[in-house]
Order: C-alpha cells, then sequence, then structure tokens
C-alpha cells in the first residue's frame, strides 16, 4: 500500500523568542517492509542551520536551529511510503514468555535495552499484576502480547482529554483513561514488569480508509503502539492495545524507542516566547495507483 503524508506542526508564542534549538523525528523509517519516497522537512521561517543523523535506534533525526527573533515557527513533513502487508504471524510459535524473560539468559543489546525502565516507564507490581493474567507459565511470548492487548483496550477508554504528554504512567493506571501514548506506555510497562523486552513505536495510522475498513482511533494525529521480541525466529512483532490489532499496512512507522520520550516527533530548546501554543495536522492519504 502507497500513502502520502503530511505532518504539520504549528507553533505561536506569546512573546518573541531568541533562538530556537529543534529536533524533529518525523521522517518515516526505510526498512524490509516500509520504503519512503521524496520525503522532505520544511521549516519556517527559514533555520540558520540544519543538520541530519541517525540516532542510536535507527530513526532518522533532523535538527535546526532558528536564530533570529520570531513569533511562530511551522514544521511540515510530506512525502509518500510504501508498506508491504504483513503476512500471518504465527503466535503460538514463539518462545515461552518465561524462558525469553530469564534474566540469566544473554540477550543482544537491541533486545536487552528494551527489557528495564525508560524515562516515562518504569517497571512496578502494580503493572506486572496487569499482565500476570495472561501470563502461565510457557505460553508463548506473542500469545501474551496479543492477550494483554486485547485486555488493555477492553479496561481502558480512549480519552484525549484525560491525560496530557507528561502525565505519569502510575496515574494513567489508575485513571483507566488516556491516548494511544498512554496505553503504549501501560503495556510497555506491564511486560517490562515481567521481564519481556518490548519498544515504543511513533508513526500515523491511514485518515480515512477504503469502504468496508474501519476507521481507526488515532488516525488525526501521530500514533503509538508496541514492539514485543517474540525471540530469534520472530524478532519485534507489532501490537496496538488502542486498536486491538497486530498493525499491518495502516500503520506507518517514524521512529522506535524505549518510549515516548525517545521518539517525541519535535522536541526543542527556545530562548524566551513565554506562553507556547502548539497545533498539530496530520494527513495519510492513499494513493489511487497503489
Amino acid at each position: 500500500m502507497r500513502y502520502r503524508i503530511r505532518h504539520v506542526t504549528e507553533y505561536r508564542y506569546d512573546e518573541f523568542v531568541a533562538l530556537n534549538h529543534n529536533v524533529a523525528r518525523v521522517v518515516p523509517r526505510s526498512d524490509l517492509r516500509q520504503r519512503v519516497f521524496a520525503h522532505q522537512v520544511t521549516v519556517d521561517p527559514a533555520p540558520a542551520g540544519v543538520r541530519r543523523f541517525v540516532d542510536l535506534y535507527g530513526n532518522t533525526v533532523v535538527a535546526f536551529d532558528l536564530e533570529a527573533k520570531h513569533r511562530a515557527m511551522t514544521l511540515t513533513a510530506e512525502g509518500e511510503v510504501e508498506i508491504d502487508a504483513r503476512g500471518p504471524v504465527e503466535l503460538g510459535t514463539s518462545m515461552p514468555w518465561d524462558v525469553i524473560a530469564d534474566p540469566h539468559i544473554a540477550r543482544p543489546f537491541e533486545v536487552a535495552d528494551f527489557a528495564y525502565d525508560s524515562t516515562m516507564v518504569q517497571r512496578s507490581a502494580a503493572l506486572a499484576l496487569l499482565a500476570r493474567p495472561h501470563a502461565p507459565p510457557g505460553r508463548p511470548v506473542l500469545e501474551v502480547a496479543r492477550a494483554l492487548t486485547t485486555a488493555i483496550h477492553a479496561t481502558f477508554t480512549y480519552d484525549p482529554e484525560a491525560t496530557q504528554v507528561s502525565t505519569p504512567l502510575p496515574e494513567v493506571l489508575t485513571l483507566r483513561r488516556g491516548v494511544c501514548q498512554d496505553f503504549s506506555h501501560v503495556m510497555l510497562g506491564a511486560l517490562r514488569s515481567l521481564g519481556i523486552a518490548a519498544s515504543y513505536v511513533s508513526g500515523y495510522l491511514e485518515t480515512t480508509p477504503p469502504p468496508g475498513r474501519p476507521r481507526l482511533v488515532g488516525a488525526d494525529a501521530t500514533h503509538a503502539w508496541v514492539r514485543v521480541y517474540g525471540g530469534p525466529r520472530h524478532g519485534f512483532v507489532d501490537f496496538d492495545p488502542t486498536n486491538d490489532c497486530i498493525p499491518d499496512d495502516r500503520h506507518v512507522v517514524t521512529a522506535i524507542g524505549r518510549d515516548f520520550a525517545d521518539v517525541s516527533p519535535v522536541k526543542g530548546l527556545l530562548l524566551g516566547g513565554g506562553r507556547t501554543h502548539v497545533h498539530v495536522s496530520v494527513d495519510v492519504m492513499r494513493l489511487d495507483h497503489a
């Protein structure tokens, strides 16, 4: 499936900003299933300098500096992405969760880094309790992840007014309400509290699906879901607790990290500005020729 994606982030400041340093993770990833074409990132007003690099997790980072006084900034990321459909995922052939979570078994860094506490997701007994009913001894780890995906979707309410980006995970667990970031953090915390490695995925959803296919929650902005390590045979497999599904060709991956703090679409430091007002719009359009 091929999509054209346009992601616009607008900032308005109550006072002049004298200096503005930013890093953006808004360029979709390229891998075996996903290919990026003619993608560009533009900033208004024009920055004094722009740098591109790849971070520890393989995400493209666009860093830019605004050194002239300004009261507004707009970042636009747009391009085309082609995604191959995923074949059936054999959840039952993944490794037993209690084997894969054994701390005495050596794991490569790219797996182990996602099994421990991170900036916004700390393991806890309460989170482990959330996962335990779905993790009897010997159950394949991807079956555990799928069951937990369904449980979170069924027992948490999608509510954009309930939380903010900075709402602590224990508070989300108490509220049982939030958005895709919160659902994903809860799932990460529950899995990691059992010793299961899982990463945070930031990306997009198709805005308007074709006839007969349901509209997924979270399609009006950036979306988030989880990748769970199933063992050497399966690698990392995606799960979307907000929509109770295994992501396929309607989920576009932008960045991967330990939690939202690693993959925030735009993050920066500024001098001045006073109060900041942010407006984000995302459009993911299926192309007719795909």
